[in-house]
């Protein structure tokens, strides 16, 4: 919660767009918990391709194709020492360290989800190999996208929310994610059918792509290794909720646990295929 307030106040004043933090109280006595207050914010987040269908018109989804890189790329021009956010996490390291905690877990439920793969080992191997060298460290949401956005009707995003896992990083890789997550009309729709950003009429990854580097002069000749570093993340994330079903820790009264699998290889595919030219 304090980390989450810390943010939104600090981003504030700036051009990316947040509530108002009004306060925060650490009294447990009060409510039970730490917690802060924000201002209310108009609009809508979006889950799914029917929340698209039933909230934004076909201009409006164009319009919040542009609204969603100019937000991240505002959140990406920021310095952190200048808006107080400077002691938000380490300035260096970020996809090394990111690595190194998901290679970690991958290993860590291996047994568990009774499932290996040597093709995360090459991936890790390579990743490291290959990594390249950080610019200054950005804010990084780490989880940027059409659900954690408020939108107006017209498409505008009104505030960015879910602040609780931001920290100090490479903005390449908190592009790349918010890329990944982004469904194009070429895709295979498999893992992602009911995204979102699979409703027609959004702009295509390629024109986020162009959007994002002419607003921040950011070189984005590596993006396929943060892609690719993306999805090796996003397939050891999922083998350890795998695990912990497999384990009892979760309930999977209602979960498809074949698809989850099959989300996971997939990603581990997905990962391969950006690595290709690396």
């Amino acid at each position: 919660m304090g980390r989450e307030f810390t943010v939104i106040k600090a981003l504030g004043p700036t051009d990316v767009p947040v509530p108002v933090a009004y306060g925060y109280c650490e009294d447990p006595s009060v409510t039970g918990a730490h917690f802060y207050v924000m201002s209310e914010v108009s609009g809508q987040a979006f889950y799914t391709t029917e929340d698209v269908e039933a909230g934004l018109s076909m201009d409006a989804r164009v319009t919040l194709s542009n609204s969603f890189m100019d937000t991240l790329a505002a959140l990406h021009a920021l310095d952190p020492v200048a808006i107080g956010l400077g002691d938000l996490g380490r300035h260096d390291g970020y996809v090394s360290r990111q690595l190194r905690t998901w290679y970690g877990s991958w290993e860590a439920s291996k047994e568990a989800a009774k499932y290996d793969d040597d093709r995360i080992h090459d991936l890790h191997r390579m990743l490291l190999s290959t990594l390249p060298e950080q610019g200054p460290p950005r804010v990084v949401h780490g989880d940027f996208g059409t659900h954690n956005v408020m939108v107006g009707s017209d498409g505008v995003i009104t505030a960015v929310l879910d602040w609780e896992i931001a920290t100090l990083g490479d903005p390449m890789a908190d592009f790349a994610y918010a890329l990944n997550a982004w469904v194009d009309e070429d895709d295979d729709r498999e893992f992602a059918p009911f995204a979102a950003t699979a409703a027609p009429g959004f702009l295509r990854r390629s024109a986020l792509v162009e959007r994002y580097s002419s607003i921040t002069g950011c070189d984005v000749s590596q993006l396929d290794y943060y892609r690719s570093f993306n999805y090796f993340k996003t397939a050891c994330i999922l083998h350890g909720v795998y695990a912990r079903y497999l384990m009892g820790q979760k309930s999977t009264e209602g979960v498809d646990m074949e698809g989850l699998y099959n989300r996971m290889r997939g990603s581990i595919e997905l990962a391969i295929a950006q690595a290709r030219d690396l």
